[in-house]
């Protein structure tokens, strides 16, 4: 898996929302097989670079290379409060959205397909559920059948939006194995969380962010003392009302 995927790679990086930098000037590369955590205070522009390496951003200056695969081909877990839970669908409906790449908006699952999503579903402990209407699972339920469906997706890259908020201890645990195990098998995990515990015990890497790189690199080197209080009041000084970001182009750029 990890031979197939370059990495990925982040030059000069800015995103945001109307031209008002929300995370700017990030340069680093998640490679290939790795597993890393991002953190950061509130507002630290965690979220929006899971949304612009998928694709969901436009970049307002730099790039993401990620070599042949596209954004879209990267596995995506978003936030529970995105995800609309009262939309009237069942649970291998939902799981069966991993296909989507493959099957689009008409073309109707096959046999073959069918089976993959309801042996995803018992991967995470789901087994049985398959015709359960969303809506009517709990929480940590939803969340079992989102990674369910992110195993679906069989992609290199997989990009979790806090995927462990709000959940019972067993169920996170349970989903902290499923991402050991996609480690272990040399796909590129990369998670947003605010546990820092929980991240230096499962988390190699990890990317400190306060809309700009605070340090990025082996957790325990990451996460010092002095660094947190860094990106704390770094987090604690950013305006919304900030300049619109504005940076002279790559050699690269000049030269094409």
């Amino acid at each position: 898996m990890s031979s197939a995927f370059p990495g990925l790679r982040l030059t000069d990086l800015t995103l945001g929302y109307d031209r008002h930098p929300a995370v700017h000037h990030v340069s680093g590369t998640f490679e290939a097989g790795s597993l890393t955590a991002i953190v950061g205070p509130n507002g630290a522009g965690k979220s929006t670079l899971l949304k612009g390496i998928k694709g969901l951003l436009p970049v307002l200056g730099g790039r993401i290379d990620c070599g042949a695969w596209a954004s879209s081909a990267l596995a995506y877990l978003p936030q529970q409060a995105e995800i609309e839970h009262d939309f009237p669908i069942s649970v291998l409906d939902v799981v069966l959205l991993g296909h989507w790449q493959t099957i689009g908006m008409f073309r109707a699952a096959t046999r073959t397909m069918r089976q993959q999503a309801e042996d995803a579903l018992a991967a995470v402990g789901l087994a049985g559920f398959e015709r359960r209407p969303l809506a009517a699972l709990s929480v940590g339920q939803r969340q079992r059948v989102l990674f369910a469906r992110v195993l679906l997706q069989d992609s290199p890259v997989i990009l979790l939006d806090e995927p462990f908020n709000a959940l019972d201890a067993r169920t996170t645990a349970d989903l902290l194995a499923l991402v050991q195990r996609w480690h272990g098998e040399g796909r590129t995990v990369i998670a947003v969380l605010h546990d820092l515990e929980q991240v230096r015990q499962y988390f190699p890497r990890t990317l400190l962010l306060a809309r700009e790189v605070i340090g990025w690199g082996a957790t325990a080197e990451t996460l010092t003392r002095e660094a947190l209080l860094r990106a704390r009041a770094m987090g604690e000084a950013w305006s919304e009302t900030a300049s619109l970001c504005v940076r002279p182009p790559l050699a690269d750029e000049v030269a094409g």
